[in-house]
């Protein structure tokens, strides 16, 4: 099973990433768009999920392999972010080394260390030729040419070129809304401290600019919520993070909020 969590996702991308892989390992990848207007989010999330998806199987399940590809060329790097790999159990993760998408697999699952390669040094490992070499090191589609040779690589037990480094300590800020499901409801990146029947102060955009606070109240689950009234739940993502829902309605149009939004007012809840 290989999933991949890629910012490059038009059918053309598509189409190349899932025949490229498809001719090194025999089956082709399912593709997951990290669209909208905060990817990064979006991807740590789903990386965690899909992580955490694994456990509790009942059985001992079948390796997994999961790409990850959130690489924005911010000038800090020659051709952008270097890539790296790590285990979880026995499933392989191949990413892009982004502090923020690796953010939610170290606080959750204690991966703080992961094997940063060098694309010409790997490549050149591999007895690729120098012409060669440079033509996957230097492309635009990084995540095209190099990452499936690197799952490949490191799946088949070859040995790799890699430096062991500490995946960054996030920043401890506010809660932000890390993924809007297709019901509209905002998932957070972690759990708040909930007591069911309290409330926490959101914030609500409304269309002038403005804002609102709304004390939104704590309930133990979904159908707990009344029909077309807002709550906050814990969540089917993450290890239990919150989720703010309107049971029947969209908690994204109601509050106007967006991936990478916070979420509460500054004198609100404390996080778990």
């Amino acid at each position: 099973m290989i999933t991949y969590i890629t910012d490059c996702h038009d059918g053309n991308a598509r189409a190349r990433l899932s025949t490229r892989i498809g001719a090194l390992f025999g089956q082709a990848p399912t593709i997951v768009a990290a669209d909208g207007p905060d990817p990064e989010s979006f991807a740590a999330l789903t990386l965690l999920d899909c992580l955490i998806s694994l456990d509790l199987l009942g059985e001992a399940g079948h390796p997994t392999i999961t790409l990850l590809n959130i690489a924005p060329r911010d000038g800090l790097w020659p051709n952008g972010v270097p890539f790296c790999f790590f285990h979880y159990g026995k499933h392989l993760v191949v990413s892009t080394f982004n502090a923020r998408v690796l953010s939610l697999v170290r606080r959750e699952l204690g991966i703080e260390k992961v094997h940063v390669t060098d694309i010409r040094e790997a490549v050149t490992a591999a007895g690729f030729g120098p012409a060669d070499v440079e033509k996957i090191a230097g492309t635009q589609f990084r995540s095209l040419w190099y990452v499936p040779l690197l799952a490949k690589w490191v799946a088949d037990g070859h040995p790799v070129p890699a430096t062991e480094t500490a995946v960054p300590e996030p920043v401890d800020a506010e809660p932000v809304v890390a993924h809007v499901d297709n019901f509209g409801n905002c998932k957070l990146d972690r759990g708040l401290d909930l007591v069911v029947g309290g409330t926490l102060p959101v914030a609500r955009r409304n269309d002038d600019g403005s804002t609102t606070v709304v004390d939104v109240t704590v309930y133990p689950h979904l159908t707990a919520v009344p029909r077309n009234s807002p709550g906050l739940v814990p969540g089917s993502s993450g290890t239990g993070f919150t989720e703010l829902v309107i049971r029947g309605g969209s908690a994204a149009a109601e509050f106007g909020l967006r991936p990478g939004d916070p979420v509460l007012e500054a004198a609100g809840a404390q996080v778990a």
